[in-house]
């Protein structure tokens, strides 16, 4: 049985070296929560949290729909996302969100320059519909997927 659905599963990457209680873990929790919710228990219409370093030593993940969270300063995958991804929403220059939803990509990275700069981005990504594109991106009908 498989664990995750390179189609359907959210990856959310956080920081390898970030504490339990940390603030971007519990962002990451919030998002899980909000696609779980979306995701009204079907299988694989779910999120799960990884670490930057698992993201890069998974090649699985790099096909899979991605959330970062966390600047480039401290999570590898956003730092890699923030050269590739385009910046579809700032405030104030403190609040980020970058990313792409175009012609299949299903990439974005959440970060601010500071804790609660990056908690904003995600409350700004569920808050303003950018969840719920990616994840209509993500959980269309698609034929045989129940075969």
């Amino acid at each position: 049985m498989k664990l995750i659905d390179r189609d359907e599963t959210i990856v959310v990457v956080t920081a390898a070296d970030l504490d339990v209680d940390a603030p971007d873990r519990a962002s990451a929790a919030r998002l899980l929560a909000e696609i779980a919710v979306r995701g009204a228990g079907h299988p694989y219409r779910r999120g799960i949290v990884v670490t930057d370093d698992a993201w890069f030593g998974t090649n699985q993940f790099h096909g899979s729909p991605t959330v970062t969270i966390g600047g480039p300063g401290v999570n590898g995958v956003a730092g890699r996302f923030s050269t590739e991804l385009p910046t579809v929403w700032t405030e104030d220059e403190r609040v980020i969100i970058q990313a792409d939803f175009s012609d299949g990509g299903r990439r974005a990275a959440l970060w601010g320059m500071d804790r609660a700069a990056t908690s904003a981005a995600v409350d700004a990504f569920i808050g303003r519909g950018w969840l719920d594109e990616l994840l209509d991106r993500c959980w269309r009908f698609r034929a045989g997927a129940f075969a």
